[in-house]
């Protein structure tokens, strides 16, 4: 366990949308953020892209030396760039995600990782979670309650991560724990920028579609975006999360539309997944903060506008940076591990109790 007073921690993500590793220091005690620190981002190159996409529905047990040589490569190359740090959150790669069958599955070795950078590494963060029937994610939630107390909100708002998946956090930053009754309430709200990422990449070879200049041009197909909304996870009550190729219908549904009218129907859905998401808010928030990769489609920030009553904003409007933000998220989560606090809760996981969980490797001393 550390000691009281506040630390600075190094945390690392790898995210669904398989584009790198992002990297960033966070001053906090575990219950406050103190201080914002640097940040650094090692890219995924096109080789070990596809290994990990590969890779990508695999549980332990299946031959994965390739794809876990990419993620301990990448993260130890990254991480060693900050010297400063005294503990590390290290996330791993997701591959696979099915918290009522089989489990959840981050691919990494923090006993190895906390041996290459010499420091203590908390990982394995969500298995705790489901095992006390809980979805295991999303896990920002306490952090995302953390920055409204940071940016001084005083009403309830919402953070809406656009990554491979979406996800939406409603907070309330009166409530004076992240894991108190009423603070919190989150869930995965569908499909975000995965499968429009796989969509330019089948057809055009691209990693995205950047600034959203390919569903610019196109138009949405009513008929498809009906038949995405029919899905029944729709229907389902928060907590509720996904995988990241849950809904590969979706390249289905626009297999017959040119690439625009795709690019376009795709954004659509994603939007549209977040508003029927926002229906399950407790009470209307004053805002949405919007972070990920998904902020900076302009196609998909307009679509998000028009169909919330709410102001729709990048999180750097009110101060925060967008694309470390889940990264800082697991600097502030391996802090309340080390410190033996909860890092998920009934409203944010579904989990039966508030659980903290990960666990801490430190590096062995070697004999001379």
């Amino acid at each position: 366990m550390l000691k009281e007073g506040a630390v600075w921690a190094l945390g690392a993500m790898s995210g669904t949308s398989l584009d790198g590793v992002d990297a960033a220091m966070l001053h906090t005690d575990g219950v406050s953020i103190l201080d914002f620190g640097t940040s650094g981002y090692r890219a995924y190159t096109a080789a070990e892209r596809a290994i990990l996409k590969s890779a990508l529905g695999s549980w332990p047990g299946e031959n994965l030396d390739a794809p876990l040589q990419v993620v301990q490569s990448a993260h130890s190359e990254l991480l060693s760039r900050f010297p400063g740090a005294q503990l590390v959150g290290f996330h791993g790669q997701t591959l696979a995600h099915d918290p009522r069958g089989r489990g959840t599955h981050q691919l990494g070795d923090g006993a190895a990782l906390a041996q290459t950078l010499g420091k203590p590494v908390v990982w394995d963060f969500r298995s705790a979670d489901v095992a006390l029937g809980g979805e295991g994610a999303p896990l920002a939630p306490f952090f995302h309650w953390a920055c409204a107390r940071r940016i001084g909100a005083k009403r309830p708002l919402c953070f809406l991560n656009l990554g491979g998946v979406g996800n939406l956090t409603w907070v309330d930053p009166s409530k004076d724990r992240p894991e108190a009754d009423g603070a919190l309430l989150a869930f995965d709200t569908g499909p975000a920028n995965a499968p429009i990422n796989d969509l330019v990449a089948e057809r055009l070879g691209l990693d995205c579609d950047r600034d959203g200049g390919i569903a610019r041009k196109g138009r949405v197909e009513e008929g498809a975006l009906e038949l995405f909304l029919d899905e029944a996870y729709f229907r389902k009550m928060p907590p509720k999360s996904l995988d990241r190729d849950d809904f590969s219908l979706m390249l289905d549904l626009v297999r017959e539309l040119s690439d625009a009218d795709a690019a376009a129907t795709m954004t659509g859905m994603a939007a549209a997944a977040v508003m029927q998401g926002m229906e399950h808010c407790p009470s209307p928030p004053d805002r949405v903060l919007v972070t990920g990769g998904g902020r900076k489609n302009p196609v998909m920030m307009r679509m998000l506008a028009a169909g919330l009553d709410c102001p729709v904003e990048p999180v750097e409007k009110a101060g925060l940076d967008g694309d470390m933000l889940e990264a800082q998220a697991f600097a502030y989560l391996a802090v309340r591990v080390a410190r033996g606090l909860p890092t998920s809760a009934p409203a944010t996981t579904g989990v039966s109790t508030p659980v903290g969980g990960g666990q801490i490797s430190h590096p062995e001393r070697v004999e001379g």
